[in-house]
């Protein structure tokens, strides 16, 4: 096992995974909105507090796609 080396960093479909994530977030966000109407106000809270935190994900995510492209661009 000593002998062993690491997997070279694989980033080819990084921009397609993030693009992904980003899509099942938004995804998440839109189904939890929808079971806002039958929560408790502490459900509510909880829900909405979640989704802004799922907001600033999806800037970050956004923004590694840019950043993911760039490399891309510049291999």
């Amino acid at each position: 096992m000593a002998n062993q080396r690491p997997k070279p960093d694989d980033r080819s479909d990084n921009v397609e995974k993030l693009q992904e994530m980003i899509v099942n977030t938004i995804e998440n966000m839109d189904e939890a909105e929808e079971t806002l109407e039958f929560a408790s106000p502490e459900a509510k809270a909880q829900v909405e507090a979640k989704n802004e935190r799922r907001r600033a994900s999806i800037d970050a995510m956004r923004a590694e796609v840019k950043d993911e492209a760039r490399a891309q661009r510049n291999q």
